[in-house]
């Protein structure tokens, strides 16, 4: 077995978004733009901020889960001026243009991610957005991207695997391909891979330890900035479910299971009455 098969699958997920950013930005600018995967966190790595970019990476098909992407802003103007095709001015303020461009080269990096494993994990889906905030579940695992050289003032784009995803990845192929060579002229958006002629296997043995973060949704309710606003201790907010309505159980955001609330030795409890389908199909 080679070195690269040897290593983890969601090493590799990672080792591959490294790598195809690196070339789409090179191609771009017209020179190498160096890129590489970190997996401990980085001495020069900021701390969240309020205008940090999120982008959601929403996966279907062969592999399944979410990846979020955490961009600070001096990350969105370095790699939206390489987009662009502006001068690398540092310091320079970031703009609605400067998110909305990187939210595009991510778009476009991503339908060549999907064509580069669709080998290992056959027919892929990938649907980045831009996102308000990091995402509502915890993340499984989490790696960098460094663009730049690191002796100067490079970028980090911060990756956040969920649970789901990271399982699925798990469940890996044996016959994981070379990356091809992108090419510019072939990124964009919604690039889906073609399926693969032969569905591999999973191993389900491997799945079965992994922790899964499941939440239950008694219902939702869109208020008014002023309602919000106007919250105090004692408020009741009406919620769209009645009493008597079944509770979702969702993973990743994903109504897996319905049933009833219950209480079991002091604590909440589902007792299930209906599971989704297994095909995926969105209750």
């Amino acid at each position: 077995m080679s070195e690269t098969a040897e290593r983890p699958a969601s090493a590799r997920h990672v080792e591959t978004w490294a790598q195809i950013l690196g070339q789409v930005l090179g191609e771009i600018a017209g020179s190498p733009v160096p890129s590489a995967a970190l997996f401990e966190p980085p001495a020069q790595l900021s701390p969240a901020a309020e205008n940090d970019l999120w982008i959601v990476a929403a996966c279907s098909g062969g592999l399944r889960g979410e990846m979020g992407i955490r961009l600070p802003s001096a990350a969105v103007v370095h790699l939206a001026q390489i987009f662009m095709g502006e001068p690398l001015v540092p310091g320079t303020e970031m703009t609605p243009a400067h998110r909305e461009a990187v939210v595009e080269l991510l778009r476009q990096v991503s339908g060549l991610v999907v064509t580069a494993i669709k080998a290992a994990w056959g027919e892929v889906q990938l649907r980045p957005e831009a996102a308000g905030g990091p995402p509502s579940w915890p993340a499984s695992s989490t790696a960098w991207i460094r663009i730049g050289d690191p002796a100067a003032a490079a970028s980090l784009v911060e990756l956040q695997l969920s649970a789901a995803l990271t399982a699925a990845l798990r469940a890996e192929a044996s016959d994981f391909v070379p990356l091809p060579a992108p090419s510019t002229a072939a990124c964009s958006p919604g690039i889906s891979a073609p399926a693969s002629p032969q569905a591999n296997p999973v191993n389900l043995d491997l799945l079965m330890d992994v922790e899964l973060a499941v939440t239950l949704r008694f219902g939702s309710r869109r208020l008014l900035l002023r309602e919000v606003l106007d919250l105090n201790p004692g408020s009741v907010v009406d919620l769209d479910r009645q009493v008597e309505e079944p509770v979702d159980m969702l993973l990743d955001g994903r109504v897996v299971a319905r049933g009833e609330l219950v209480i079991m030795d002091g604590n909440y409890g589902l007792r299930v009455t209906e599971v989704a389908p297994r095909s995926g199909a969105s209750a």
